[in-house]
């Protein structure tokens, strides 16, 4: 029994051994067209990694000795694709959506204080299958109407929790739209009072904590634990992610984060390009979805060319696919963009450093500089084409495996067994 148990503890040790080596090894990167997105386009390339983290980009680069190394020439490299705008993982396509199998969402139309993050599925079957399209991280989003929790940050690579948890609370997410009417006395006026006061009432329960305990202060608009949960907001520590689309909206969104001195993130903006000027001038990052284009009560004025106004107006430009079951498809709305008016190196960096930047990430994550997380992608052809497609997808240095639950059942019925 003792000489099982040492072996197995040998057979561990071995193992552990090689997968810290493996996560240690250099990579070298060589000959490719290199797209830092920070910086120049780099002909004949080299990017180095080492342990998880890039160390050198340029053409003239000395590869270390041992390193592991990938040809891209005539191939495109770029930094991992960042999607801003998922239910990666919580919203689980395995079992077609059913309500059981959503976790994504609290009870009530105020739970600031529902954290996402604790709900991700790493092993979704969904995760293998965007990242194969060149999405190495993403931002996970609570679903609700009004106020309904706290997005979190995640890599698209890992066995657990914690391999793939990038920033667990990366931003509060709200509806100030047509969604949240119902919630909120069914009125637009009525969500913008409300969440001014659950804003205040945020503040004064900071104020006078010893005062709510001994029950000396007005009954406030939510439990603690919800305002709580606010106060990174109030403090700027944290971007409220507001989901708005028609001008009006988008107006409000502006005004309350100007009364609170809020860092904001707009997602939808579908009429943003009625008020570029302001969005811009105010320096607010905008999550835009580029194929919107059928006129609906939210916004009657949208129109496809809506990213690259915005863009050409200065505002921060980031590109989201918001169908769940067809987030591996971000590149092409990106390519999509470039179709309606948007420069291709914009597009490049709506889909990478943009998002990363928006949500506090832009230190680790969007580009290919010394001293980032090592997500990195090497493209047959231009990424934001058809005709381009990853061939190798590094994920904090990792070379990921290009295979999901989609390949491996085509390579399964590729060949039928002969009828009897």
């Amino acid at each position: 029994m003792t000489g099982t148990l040492s072996r197995a503890v040998r057979a561990l040790t071995a193992l552990l051994v090689t997968a810290a080596a493996a996560q240690a090894q250099t990579v070298a990167i060589t000959g490719g067209t290199v797209h830092p997105v920070s910086g120049a386009v780099i002909e004949h390339g080299t990017v180095i990694i080492k342990d998880g983290v890039i160390t050198a980009v340029g053409r003239d680069v000395a590869i270390p000795d041992g390193a592991t190394r990938i040809d891209a020439t005539g191939k495109v490299v770029t930094p991992g694709f960042f999607h801003a705008a998922t239910s990666i993982g919580v919203h689980l396509l395995e079992t077609g959506g059913e309500q059981e199998a959503t976790e994504d969402a609290d009870t009530g139309a105020v739970s600031p204080s529902f954290a996402v993050a604790e709900g991700i599925n790493p092993a979704a079957i969904e995760i293998p299958v965007v990242r194969m399209q060149g999405v190495t991280t993403a931002i996970v989003l609570p679903d609700g109407d009004f106020l309904p929790g706290q997005a979190a940050a995640i890599d698209l690579d890992g066995s657990d929790l914690a391999q793939i948890t990038v920033r667990p609370s990366v931003a509060m997410v709200a509806n100030l739209g047509q969604r949240a009417k119902p919630a909120n006395g069914g009125s637009r006026a009525g969500t913008l009072q409300r969440l001014r006061q659950l804003l205040r009432d945020a503040r004064e329960y900071d104020e006078r904590r010893a005062d709510f305990r001994r029950a000396q202060i007005e009954p406030l608009a939510a439990p603690a634990a919800e305002l709580e949960a606010l106060l990174p907001v109030l403090r700027g520590e944290l971007p409220l992610y507001v989901a708005v689309n028609r001008r009006s909206d988008i107006e409000s969104a502006l005004r309350i984060a100007q009364e609170f001195k809020l860092h904001l993130v707009l997602r939808g903006a579908a009429e943003g390009w009625q008020v570029a000027g302001e969005i811009a001038a105010a320096q607010v990052p905008v999550v835009v979805e580029p194929l919107r284009d059928i006129p609906d009560l939210e916004a009657p004025a949208v129109r496809l060319d809506n990213a690259t106004l915005l863009a050409d107006a200065g505002v921060h430009v980031t590109l989201a696919q918001p169908d769940e079951a067809h987030s591996r498809d971000l590149r092409l709305e990106a390519g999509n963009a470039v179709r309606n008016g948007m420069k291709w190196e914009t597009a490049l960096a709506a889909v990478t450093l943009e998002p990363a930047r928006a949500f506090g990430l832009g230190d680790r994550y969007g580009s290919l500089e010394p001293g980032k997380v090592a997500d990195v992608v090497v493209w047959s052809g231009d990424p934001l084409e058809l005709s381009g497609v990853p061939e190798h997808v590094l994920i904090r240095g990792r070379d990921v495996p290009l295979v999901s639950r989609q390949t491996e059942l085509l390579q399964r019925y590729r060949e039928l067994p002969p009828a009897r």
